[in-house]
């Protein structure tokens, strides 16, 4: 077997595929469809002449026969992202890789920019502001993730609990349970709702309630847009503090109830290897101390 006869692409499918054990999890790491992955994939079978998963109902499970091939692979692709950054650390690459949601971005992050800048002039911050998480095998590279926990192999430190408070504009005058009847209310509609964030039914239970939908909702895919509507007096929302910190001090927002109900935490998360990195263990301890 000749080195330039190796179906790379399909390889790297593969890899992927029986890392997540799952095709609609390696496309979004590899940024292809489910589609493209499995397609792959049954192009390795036929060029192997053997069957490599058992196709299940949301998940793959690999046979017998591709363990040791996923194992080789695994190692191979490993040694040569290690093998890459350390070349790009030798060239004295500045950059760190940030990966976090595009709320946490808007909301946390770019109004601190210029802080860090300020303390770490020396560091080119890259930003992955994306819903998919980042890849954090990559040299230079840390993430925030939002969620309960549970980042293995990767380390993970937390960086706090989110306690989400009903907000609205003070314009609204919203002060009593009765005037949220004719107020709408933002919801948002959650890229993971299995992470547990909590949703009005709850809230309105925590005060003895039971929620109608009398005024009628107001629905967003992103945070982001939900707060602005939020400060625009578009409606009342749910809203987590962590992200909403600036608005409620310079009194954009106000939280006319003291209820709190906690929701997911945030967590600084990155590998062993980038964690070595004098620049990365940098960011993440400015991090830490904003958050703090």
């Amino acid at each position: 077997m000749k080195r330039r006869d190796l179906p790379l692409s399909q390889l790297r499918a593969f890899e992927a595929a029986a890392r997540h054990g799952s095709f609609k999890l390696a496309a979004q790491e590899l940024a292809v469809t489910p589609a493209a992955i499995s397609q792959q994939v049954r192009e390795l079978e036929g060029w192997l002449g053997l069957a490599l998963f058992e196709r299940r109902t949301r998940q793959v499970v690999m046979l017998g026969c591709a363990r040791r091939l996923y194992q080789v692979l695994r190692q191979g692709f490993d040694d040569i992202a290690l093998e890459i950054g350390a070349l790009r650390e030798h060239e004295g690459s500045p950059a760190v890789t940030l990966s976090c949601t595009p709320a946490f971005a808007t909301q946390w992050l770019m109004p601190r920019l210029s802080d860090f800048s300020r303390r770490y002039p020396g560091i080119d911050l890259r930003l992955h502001a994306s819903e998919v998480p980042v890849d954090l095998d990559q040299a230079s590279t840390l993430a925030i993730r939002y969620g309960r926990g549970g980042y293995a192999p990767y380390s993970g430190f937390p960086l706090g609990e989110d306690a989400f408070a009903l907000v609205a504009s003070p314009h609204l005058g919203v002060c009593t349970l009765d005037e949220l009847r004719e107020q709408r209310h933002i919801v948002i509609d959650w890229h993971d709702p299995g992470l547990g964030q909590p949703d009005w039914s709850q809230w309105y239970r925590a005060m003895g309630r039971q929620w109608a939908y009398e005024a009628g909702v107001l629905t967003f895919s992103n945070e982001s847009h939900a707060i602005q509507a939020a400060v625009a007096g578009e409606g009342v929302a749910l809203i987590g503090v962590t992200l909403i910190q600036g608005e409620l001090l310079r009194g954009h927002l106000v939280a006319p109830f003291a209820l709190r109900l906690n929701g997911p935490g945030y967590h600084l998360v990155a590998s062993t290897t980038s964690l070595r990195d004098a620049k990365v263990a940098a960011t993440g301890d400015w991090i830490r101390q904003g958050m703090g």
